[in-house]
């Protein structure tokens, strides 16, 4: 019943959104999908509320992805052409990246950026403070709470 009632709404809303009709038609799936796994009965008072909340979150991914994926092609665009990954290589790299950016999701911006140049840049705590125009302990403060952060969201679970 729901998912008759506003299937067509949420996929028009999506649809004006992303600006692709396939795209939306996932997304809207993938919205209707999230909201029976939440295990939760499902209000009559808002349905299309609770929809577009989900709906948000899930293009708010997509396009963390997209921005993920066009960052790590530019990138490989830089090497030379024997050294360019296989395509299973980039698929894996591409998940890991993901993940990595699912980790950082709530942590402050700065403190994102310390965490990257240290862990995946190759910088040291004092060229990392010169990059961002802070100190080697601000930074060592950064990158211990983006690692602590990550130890929260891979082991603690939610109450």
């Amino acid at each position: 019943m729901l998912y008759g009632t506003h299937h067509g709404w949420l996929h028009g809303w999506l649809r004006r959104t992303v600006g692709c009709t396939q795209q939306a038609a996932d997304l809207a799936q993938d919205t209707f999908v999230r909201l029976l796994m939440r295990g939760q009965p499902i209000s009559d008072r808002a349905p299309r509320a609770l929809l577009a909340r989900i709906a948000r979150g899930l293009v708010i991914d997509h396009w963390r992805r997209d921005a993920l994926e066009r960052a790590y092609l530019e990138a490989l665009a830089q090497l030379p052409e024997p050294s360019y990954p296989s395509p299973e290589v980039r698929h894996e790299a591409l998940q890991c990246l993901e993940r990595i950016a699912q980790m950082l999701d709530g942590v402050k911006p700065v403190v994102r950026e310390a965490f990257l140049l240290y862990q995946l840049g190759g910088l040291n705590h004092a060229q990392v403070a010169l990059e961002l125009g802070v100190s080697s302990r601000t930074v060592e403060r950064h990158v211990a709470g983006a690692l602590l952060h990550c130890y929260r969201v891979c082991y603690e679970t939610a109450p």
